[in-house]
This record gives C-alpha cells, structure tokens and sequence, in this order.
C-alpha cells in the first residue's frame, strides 16, 4: 500500500447467530454389538499360529544354538565372550546347514589372531545340525569397543 492510504473495514451487526447442525450417527452400534466385534477380533487374533522362522534365520533354532556356541568362546585378555564384544560381524546359516562366521579380533596384532578362527570354527562345526563351519577373519570395519553389547559394558564397569 501507498502511504497515505487508509484501511477500509466493512463491520456488521447481528443480532443472533444459528447454532450449528449436531452431527449424527445413523445406524450406530450398540454397546453389546460393539462388544461383540471385539470379542470375534480377539478370538481371531489369538487363534493365528506364528509364522514358522527357518532353522537357519535369526531366531531359527540352529542359528540360535550357533550363537550360544559362539557366546561360550572367551577372549583371553579380556572375560567377555566374543559375540558379546562385538567381535562376531555375521552369521549367515545356508538352507544346507552350513554355517559362515564373519569376525574380527581386537586388534591385528592380538596373541589368539592364529588359534581363535581355529576354535571358533571347530565350535561351530561342533554344534548339532551344523554340516560345515568357515570363519572368515576381517579386518575392516575395524573393532571398537562400540561394537560390545550392553552386557558386555556392564561386566567390564564401562556404564
């Protein structure tokens, strides 16, 4: 606006206004039908069965009894398990029961960089339902201690 232009407002008077129209549901449902379809809900949903998890997925029970395998290997300097100090990268279980581990060690220059894929392999291979174990060692990302679990923290006091 230019200056020196007025603003201009046009006011009207009313005596009343009408209220709105109420919103109404038709054919709503009564409390007892209402009960009823939660109940039919909950019925259903308490009758699905779960969804089977393949032996060798995350959860499945031969990939679970290799992780308890590996969560009874221990590094020797420090009193944590390997899978619990985040040394394990990866598990992969084919649909043959062969087994794959993806890990590192602490540091290339650890005293167990020889035996520990060693034994890691030998446990694997061990557990029941396991045709065959690799380890394969890697080095990249490189460990940190980021990597460890929360109990893991917790038994070496870092939290």
């Amino acid at each position: 606006m230019s200056e020196g232009a007025e603003k201009s407002f046009r006011v009207e008077e009313v005596d009343g206004v009408e209220p709105p129209v109420r919103a109404r549901v038709e054919n709503a449902e009564t409390p007892a039908e209402k009960l009823g379809r939660k109940k039919d809900y909950l019925e259903g949903f308490l009758a699905q069965k779960p969804q089977a998890t393949a032996p060798g997925d995350p959860g499945g029970d031969l990939y679970e009894r290799v992780i308890d395998a590996l969560r009874e290997i221990f590094d020797p300097e420090i009193p944590v398990n390997i899978y619990d100090l985040g040394l394990i990268y990866g598990v992969d279980v084919s649909p043959d029961a062969d087994v794959a581990v993806t890990m590192t060690l602490t540091t290339p220059h650890c005293p167990v960089a020889e035996s520990m894929p060693g034994e890691v392999e030998l446990r694997v291979s061990s557990v029941p339902g396991v045709r065959d174990a690799e380890v394969n060692l890697v080095w990249d990302p490189p460990w940190d201690p980021a990597k460890m679990s929360d109990e893991a923290r917790l038994e070496l006091g870092m939290l």
